[in-house]
């Protein structure tokens, strides 16, 4: 199955956002691939200066930001991972950070609430993620293309017994729809992402944001794919939109597993 990893550098614009997003899709539907993964808050990057604020940002699901992604699945028979939106719920003041899977009908199979909420301090100021969003309660494992994939959001990425959780339980690709802050992706991002498909011998597909957002945090780029030995097989630069590409297969996770076993 070859997969697509778009980097973006969204912005404030939702409908520049999904414009440039549908675009990439198209280009790598050109390209054959078959799984499209978009990377966190691919539709709105921007400042959110209270929780009442959210209100305008965030979206039901579906909504104005998913709505043309399950027309163009459909459309060209494709699987999409909208990596994540700010998903509304009732009239409460905080969002949840979800991604969204939408199957080569375009309906919406799966879709996933970020767990853990990024803290940290960055250029001198903190930010807690959890003064905008709730945290979700749990792990989402969905079939695209035959193969069992795992549903997480960036800071999770710290988090490995979510990891080994899937892996448990068959998963032969984990999506990581990032966000990541350029300070921290510098020092981790890389052995991060090889370290859970060394771990879990599973291929890892991992897109990133890139440039700086309205917020002020500039985001580290690149995205990668990274196969189930911890190899690179693709990744994009550190300072433009692009497409990455690679070809999953079922058997070299197989062979991988069976030489070195992680089910215990």
């Amino acid at each position: 199955m070859k997969v697509a990893v778009i980097q973006l550098n969204s912005t404030e614009d939702k409908a520049y956002n999904l414009a440039k997003a549908i675009a990439l899709i198209q280009r790598a539907v050109r390209c054959k691939a078959f799984f499209m993964v978009l990377p966190e808050i691919f539709a709105f990057r921007g400042r959110i200066r209270r929780a009442g604020g959210m209100r305008k940002v965030a979206e039901l699901i579906p909504g104005e930001s998913l709505k043309p992604l399950m027309v163009l699945a459909q459309r060209y028979n494709i699987f999409i991972l909208a990596g994540s939106v700010h998903e509304r719920v009732g009239n409460i003041f905080k969002a949840y950070n979800t991604s969204v899977l939408i199957n080569d009908h375009g309906a919406i199979i799966a879709r996933y609430r970020k767990k853990h909420l990024f803290e940290a301090v960055l250029e001198g100021r903190r930010v807690r993620e959890a003064e905008l969003f709730r945290a979700g309660h749990r792990a989402v494992i969905a079939t695209v293309g035959g193969y069992r994939v795992g549903l997480s959001i960036c800071y999770d990425l710290r988090f490995p017994e979510m990891y080994r959780h899937y892996a448990k339980r068959g998963v032969q690709a984990i999506c990581v729809p990032s966000a990541f802050a350029y300070q921290t992706g510098k020092a981790h991002w890389e052995v991060l992402l090889r370290a859970r498909a060394i771990e879990n011998r599973c291929y890892v597909l991992a897109p990133n944001q890139v440039g700086q957002g309205a917020h002020g945090i500039r985001h580290y780029g690149h995205s990668m794919i990274v196969g189930p030995w911890g190899e690179v097989l693709a990744q994009a630069s550190a300072d433009k939109e692009e497409v990455i590409y690679a070809h999953l297969d079922a058997k070299t996770i197989e062979a991988y597993r069976w030489k070195l076993p992680v089910s215990s």
